[in-house]
Parts: structure tokens; C-alpha cells; sequence
């Protein structure tokens, strides 16, 4: 009996990792496309690379949004356009479910899986979008014991 944790429980928890990079001050996103089991691209949510992070100058919101923020599933695209890894056809895995914004942009680079851990204002438009695509959008369960698996204890040197 395999007693590893699922692909997807594993890059939904490269996803949770990486969004401890975020710089945002009201929540901390990860996102990792992958094709064919291997991470091609990454992104997390925080200011443009090189201006202010929120974390040092505050939130900037302009109609209940952080407009200094660029969301970790545009990083993740960006990065992919940057190193000229075509993202088409393969899957995402989001800490939270995209915004309509980031709905739209993953279809339109060719996202074929939207696989989330957390709901976070889902948006009706968005889902008619993936539905009329055909384009799955679905929550990887998560557990205490899932994490348990995941015990990064056992790397830390014994002082």
C-alpha cells in the first residue's frame, strides 16, 4: 500500500510553502502550473518586483482591492512568459480560488485544471467561464493528517 501523499496534495502543499513568500498583508497566495508531474512555473502575491512590498509600505486599496499587488497566478503566468515555457495545456494548483482576473488569463495561456486548496470569493462569472471552456476547477482535500505526512521536524538540525 502506497502511503505517500497524492500528487496533488503535494504540489497544493508546494503552493501553501510557497505563498510564505507573499508580501501581501491581507492574504498569502501560491500558485505552481505543472505538466506532467513537474513544476514548470511559479508565483506568489506581493508588489511589483522592485517597488515597495505591502509588508513595508501598507495596502494600497482602490475599491476594496490591493492594486499594488500582483496576484500569484499572474506571477506564476509571467514567470513562464519570462523563461518562454508555453504554460498550454498544462494544470494550476492555487492556494485560492482565482479571481475572475486570474480565471480569464489562465484560460486564455491554455490552463486546462484549476486545482485549489482554500474557497476564496468565488465568482459566479469565473466558474460559467471554466465551464464553458471545460476547464475542471477542483478543490484538493487537505488534512491534519495530510500534513502530519508532511513533517518538516524530522530536517531541522539538533541543536
Amino acid at each position: 500500500m502506497d502511503t505517500r501523499i497524492s500528487w496533488d496534495q503535494y504540489f497544493i502543499a508546494q503552493a501553501a510553502i510557497l505563498s510564505t513568500r507573499s508580501t501581501c498583508t491581507r492574504l498569502h497566495v501560491g500558485a505552481i502550473i505543472v505538466r506532467e508531474h513537474r513544476i514548470i512555473a511559479s508565483g506568489y502575491n506581493g508588489s511589483v518586483a522592485g517597488t515597495p512590498h505591502c509588508t513595508e509600505v501598507g495596502d494600497l486599496i482602490v475599491d476594496g482591492h490591493c492594486v499594488r499587488a500582483v496576484h500569484a497566478e499572474q506571477n506564476a503566468l509571467m514567470q513562464a512568459a519570462q523563461m518562454g515555457i508555453s504554460v498550454d495545456g498544462a494544470e494550476v494548483y492555487v492556494t485560492d480560488v482565482p479571481c475572475v482576473q486570474c480565471t480569464k488569463l489562465l484560460l486564455q495561456a491554455g490552463i486546462r485544471n484549476i486545482n485549489f486548496m482554500r474557497d476564496y470569493h468565488n465568482d459566479p462569472f469565473a466558474e460559467e467561464l471554466l465551464r464553458q471552456k471545460h476547464v475542471s476547477l477542483k478543490q484538493v482535500p487537505f488534512s491534519s493528517q495530510t500534513a502530519h505526512q508532511i513533517d518538516l521536524n524530522q530536517f531541522i538540525a539538533h541543536e
